[in-house]
C-alpha cells in the first residue's frame, strides 16, 4: 500500500477498488426482486390469514385468529405435521448417510466412478412430477411393475399407494431415492478437497480404511455435513410435487405434507383464509429453524 492509498477513506478505497460500484449495480436488482417475490407475499399472506375468504373480491370477513385455531384443531393438519417431521427425520437419519456412503465408495477420480455418479445423480435431475409419476407407474397394481411381480409369484392384486399402511413408506422409498444423489456429491466435492498427504500420513502410520474414514475423513466432513442437514430439513418441509401426483395426499389423507394440506384443503377448497395460516404456520417452522440453525450448528463450524 502506497503513502497516497493509505490516507483514503473508505469510501474512496471501495471506488478505486470496484466494490461500491458492483453493489450499486447488482443489489438494487436483487432487493427488489426479494421485496416482489418474498416480502409482500409473505406481508399479504399473515393478512390473509386473519380472513374467511375464498380467493374472489376483496377479502372483508375478519376472523382474526380463527383460522389457526380451525388449523390446529383439524385432526389431518396434525397428521401432515406428523408426516413432515417423518419425512425430516428421514431425510437426515438414511438419505444424508445413503449419500454419504455412496460418496466414499466413489469420491475417487476415475472414469468407473464417474459413470456411478451420473447414475446416482441422475434421479435428482429428473423432475419431481415427472418421478411421482414414473413411480405411481411401478406401484400400479393394474398395469404396474407390482402387478406384474404379483401376477409371476401369483399372489392376489397388490395396490400400494392405495393402502393406509404402504403409502407413506413407499413415498419415503421415493423420497430418499430421488436426493439422495444430491447429498453424496456435496460429499464427493467436500471429500476431494481433503489433502492427500492426510490419508496418506494415516496409512502410513497403519491406519486401516474404516480407520482413515472414522478418523480423517469424517471430521474433515462436518462442514459438508451441516450444509447438507440444513437443505435436508429445509427439503423435506417443502416436500409437496411427489406426494401429488403419486397419492394425492391419500388414501384418506394419510400421506399428507404440510404444503400438499395448505394445497388440497386451501387453494383447491377454495379457503384461502384457511391457506394462509397454514403457510404462515408453515413459514414459522421453516424461519425458527433456519435462524436456530445458522446461529448454532453453522456458526459452531464457521
Amino acid at each position: 500500500m502506497t503513502e497516497r492509498t493509505a490516507h483514503l477513506s473508505p469510501l474512496h478505497k471501495s471506488l478505486r477498488s470496484g466494490r461500491l460500484t458492483t453493489v450499486l449495480l447488482f443489489l438494487p436488482p436483487a432487493l427488489l426482486l426479494f421485496t416482489l417475490l418474498v416480502s409482500i407475499p409473505l406481508v399479504e399472506g399473515a393478512w390473509y390469514s386473519g380472513y374467511k375468504w375464498s380467493g374472489y373480491g376483496e377479502p372483508s370477513d375478519w376472523r382474526g385468529l380463527q383460522n389457526f385455531r380451525a388449523v390446529i384443531g383439524h385432526a389431518v393438519f396434525e397428521r401432515s405435521l406428523r408426516n413432515t417431521i417423518i419425512f425430516v427425520l428421514v431425510a437426515v437419519f438414511v438419505q444424508i448417510p445413503v449419500g454419504m456412503a455412496m460418496a466414499l465408495m466413489i469420491y475417487g477420480k476415475h472414469w468407473s466412478n464417474t459413470v456411478f455418479r451420473l447414475v446416482f445423480f441422475m434421479p435428482f435431475i429428473l423432475a419431481e412430477v415427472a418421478t411421482g409419476l414414473i413411480w405411481s407407474f411401478v406401484f400400479d397394481g393394474d398395469y404396474g411393475v407390482t402387478a406384474y411381480v404379483a401376477e409371476t409369484l401369483g399372489s392376489e392384486k397388490i395396490f400400494p399407494l392405495s393402502d393406509r399402511t404402504w403409502a407413506l413408506p413407499v413415498l419415503l422409498f421415493v423420497f430418499v431415492w430421488k436426493y439422495f444423489g444430491f447429498h453424496m456429491m456435496i460429499f464427493i466435492a467436500a471429500l476431494q478437497s481433503i489433502p492427500r498427504e492426510l490419508i496418506e500420513a494415516a496409512r502410513i502410520d497403519g491406519a486401516g480404511r474404516l480407520q482413515i474414514v472414522r478418523f480423517v475423513q469424517l471430521p474433515m466432513l462436518r462442514p459438508a455435513i451441516a450444509v447438507s442437514v440444513f437443505f435436508a430439513v429445509v427439503g423435506s418441509l417443502q416436500i409437496f410435487d411427489l406426494i401429488m401426483p403419486m397419492t394425492n395426499g391419500g388414501p384418506s389423507n394419510t400421506t399428507h405434507s404440510l404444503v400438499s394440506y395448505l394445497y388440497t384443503f386451501g387453494l383447491v377448497r377454495l379457503k384461502v383464509g384457511f391457506g394462509a395460516a397454514v403457510g404462515v404456520i408453515l413459514f414459522v417452522i421453516s424461519f425458527a429453524f433456519a435462524v436456530t440453525y445458522r446461529s448454532t450448528v453453522m456458526r459452531a463450524g464457521d
